[in-house]
């Protein structure tokens, strides 16, 4: 017997289908195919194509570690940043909508509202934690934007690809990038993903100034 459709089971599945196949690929058509049922079976429980990328959203931050007002502000900002970019990394699609809702959902209204608490019960200034909020975004959405373009994944491909860039200038050339190069992306271990983590603790030390700066 086929499971009833519902609202969630939409989104849900609207999802599967952005995270296997790009937002670029997501249609009311696919969407209902991936279900069994006629496109039209959906407006039902989804108004239209927007309200359907609204819920997708929500789902997306429902995911995301709700950060709560108590204990150290900065620990716990860190862990949602860290949860926000885990959350783009299974959905890649999502990096670029998550702060483009015109009618942003429960899930997602809840997030910011927590944000800006902790902010606040960490002593931020209403002006200082709307400029922490910004920030701290468009840290994580532009890493995440940056990290999906970069033409490599693994080590083992990153160095390859190093290896080339090199083989195409004269020793001495580019002295600069040959150092960075040989003494750092080369090395065991490398990892460009571990940039982000070094990028987070330098924000939030130096919100941590401007918190404590009269």
């Amino acid at each position: 017997m086929r499971k009833p459709l519902n609202r969630e089971r939409v989104l849900r599945a609207a999802v599967a289908l952005a995270d296997a196949e790009g937002i670029a690929a997501l249609s009311m058509r696919k969407v209902g195919a991936e279900l069994g049922v006629e496109a039209m079976s959906l407006y039902k429980h989804v108004a239209n194509k927007a309200d359907l990328l609204d819920g997708m959203i929500d789902l997306v931050f429902a995911e995301i570690e709700l950060p709560l007002p108590e204990g150290d502000w900065k620990a716990t900002i860190r862990r949602r940043v860290i949860s926000v970019r885990a959350a783009i990394l299974r959905h890649p699609w999502a990096s670029g909508l998550m702060e483009s809702r015109a009618e942003p959902g429960p899930e997602t209204l809840r997030h910011h509202d927590a944000v800006l608490g902790t902010l606040r019960a960490g002593g931020f200034s209403i002006e200082l934690a709307a400029h922490a909020f910004s920030l701290l975004d468009s840290y994580v959405y532009g890493f995440a934007m940056q990290e999906r373009t970069l033409p490599f994944e693994t080590p083992a491909e990153t160095a390859a690809l190093a290896k080339a860039i090199m083989r195409r200038f004269a020793a001495g050339e580019y002295p600069h990038l040959t150092e960075l190069t040989v003494e750092h992306v080369l090395q065991p271990g490398y990892s460009y993903a571990a940039e982000f983590e070094f990028g987070l603790d330098l924000i939030l030390d130096g919100l941590e100034r401007a918190r404590a700066t009269p």
